[in-house]
C-alpha cells in the first residue's frame, strides 16, 4: 500500500484560493493537517472515506472544503479566503481505522491520530 502523496501547494495573496491533492487508496479515514513555523502540527479537516462525511477545525470552517474522488483515488482540500495565518506546510494523512479519534482531535495541536503521512506541501499566504 503506497504512502499518501500530496501536491498543489504554492504562494497566494490574501483572499486567494488553492487546491491541494492527495493520492492514496485503501484507507477508511483521511485528513489534512498543517504545521506553521514554530508550532505543532494540527488537524484541519477529516473525511470518512466510507460514507463521505466531512469534519473541520473551527479555524477553517466555512473556508476550506475536503472532498474525495473515488475513481482517481484522490482526496482534495480546497482552500478559499486564505489568510496569512494559513501559511504552513500541509500534510495529507490516512488511516485504516475509524475516524472517531481523528474527528475529536481536529484543531488540537500535536494530536496525530493517523498512521500514514505524506511528505507535505508548502502553502504561503502573503498580504
Amino acid at each position: 500500500q503506497a504512502q499518501p502523496v500530496e501536491s498543489g501547494g504554492g504562494s497566494v495573496q490574501v483572499g486567494g484560493s488553492l487546491r491541494l491533492s492527495c493520492v492514496a487508496s485503501g484507507y477508511d479515514c483521511m485528513g489534512w493537517f498543517r504545521q506553521a513555523p514554530g508550532k505543532e502540527r494540527e488537524g484541519v479537516a477529516v473525511i470518512d472515506t466510507r460514507g463521505g462525511s466531512t469534519y473541520y477545525a473551527d479555524s477553517v470552517k466555512g473556508r476550506f472544503t475536503i472532498s474525495q474522488d473515488y475513481a482517481k483515488n484522490t482526496m482534495y482540500l480546497l482552500l478559499n479566503s486564505l489568510k496569512p495565518e494559513d501559511t504552513a506546510v500541509y500534510y495529507c494523512a490516512a488511516d485504516r481505522g475509524a475516524c472517531m479519534a481523528a474527528i475529536k482531535a481536529l484543531g488540537v495541536p500535536g494530536v496525530l491520530e493517523f498512521n500514514d503521512w505524506g511528505q507535505g506541501t508548502q502553502v504561503t499566504v502573503s498580504s
